[in-house]
């Protein structure tokens, strides 16, 4: 599988996170995807002989790489493999109740990029892997092998808002009636073959959005953000801060619907004279809008461009 690189890329919103999180001496803290531990070291330093880091990474290598640059932290954070659709069940297992603040930081880290062997990049051949985690059941290259051209098509349509989604599928399905597609190039070639000339300048690369919504399937990173979500309110202490990273406009909006949804005070149909759902609100939004990276961080990490922030605060009922 390749070298394991003990490196610490830029945290992405470095300072905007630990603005909003606030770590304090005795919190306990869980960063729920926790990569090289670049956001987990800068947490760390914060924490007094009380203090705890709790890191999850569905990423094996991710955990051995972010064991290795925390290490001077020993003693103050532990790191688990899992999901972080898993952190109620996690939190619990380390005999933990709730924690202080929560850090989300979705999407695929430049170390998984930057390795062709994992398949999730469309400029560099390699397989087509994209699982986060080895041991999911189903590659990119078994879904555009054995999905149907219906299925294909409504992938690229709902999770890469691909305009041609449906030629694609089309292309795809005559390619591999006559060989297999088996690695990241041909499938490049394919969605080029598929896309009209004058729209393969516009938008970025072309094949940048089917390439995102074969990562989301095989990692399902939607339905797992939605399960996370639910259970990051679940064990946030009162008062607790939940902040998360996205890079695209289905996990953004999903979590800006999220946060407004347990912000909301009444659920009630419209109309009605007064209040009977009694619903009160379980977080307060601390982000009107999502907070972006600067010009400067961007300039300095081109991969931040897309990177959105938005945080909210428990208000009752954490504990």
């Amino acid at each position: 599988m390749g070298e394991v690189v003990y490196k610490i890329h830029n945290p992405v919103l470095l300072h905007e996170v630990i603005h909003y999180l606030a770590p304090h001496p005795q919190g306990v803290y869980l960063d729920a995807t926790v990569g090289d531990g670049g956001h987990a070291a800068a947490i760390c330093k914060h924490l007094g002989d009380e203090g705890f880091l709790l890191g999850i990474d569905r990423d094996k290598e991710a955990l051995q790489r972010a064991g290795h640059n925390l290490k001077e932290y020993a003693g103050k954070f532990k790191l688990v493999k899992a999901d972080f659709s898993q952190m109620k069940e996690i939190v619990s297992i380390q005999g933990l109740k709730h924690v202080d603040g929560i850090l989300m930081d979705l999407g695929v880290s430049s170390l998984q990029i930057d390795r062709p062997e994992r398949g999730f990049s469309y400029q560099q051949e390699g397989p087509l892997d994209m699982r986060m985690d080895y041991d999911l059941p189903e590659t990119a290259e078994e879904i555009v092998n054995n999905r149907s051209k219906e299925e294909l098509a409504a992938i690229f349509k709902k999770y890469g808002e691909e305009r041609w989604a449906k030629k694609i599928a089309s292309y795809i399905e005559n390619y591999r009636k006559e060989q297999r597609i088996q690695n990241s190039e041909e499938m490049v070639q394919i969605i080029k073959s598929a896309i009209p000339a004058k729209y393969r300048q516009k938008g970025g690369h072309p094949a940048k959005r089917c390439f995102q919504a074969l990562r989301i399937e095989v990692n399902r990173e939607l339905e797992e953000l939605k399960e996370a979500l639910n259970q990051s309110v679940e064990i946030l202490k009162t008062r607790g801060k939940i902040c998360v990273i996205s890079y695209h406009s289905l996990e953004d909006r999903m979590v800006k619907q999220y946060f407004q949804s347990e912000s909301s005070q009444c659920n009630c149909p419209p109309g009605l004279p007064v209040c009977v759902c009694e619903k009160k609100g379980r977080l307060k939004v601390l982000t009107k809008k999502p907070v972006k990276p600067s010009e400067e961080e961007i300039k300095s990490n081109p991969r931040a461009k897309s990177a959105r922030l938005r945080v909210a605060q428990k208000e009752k009922g954490g504990e």
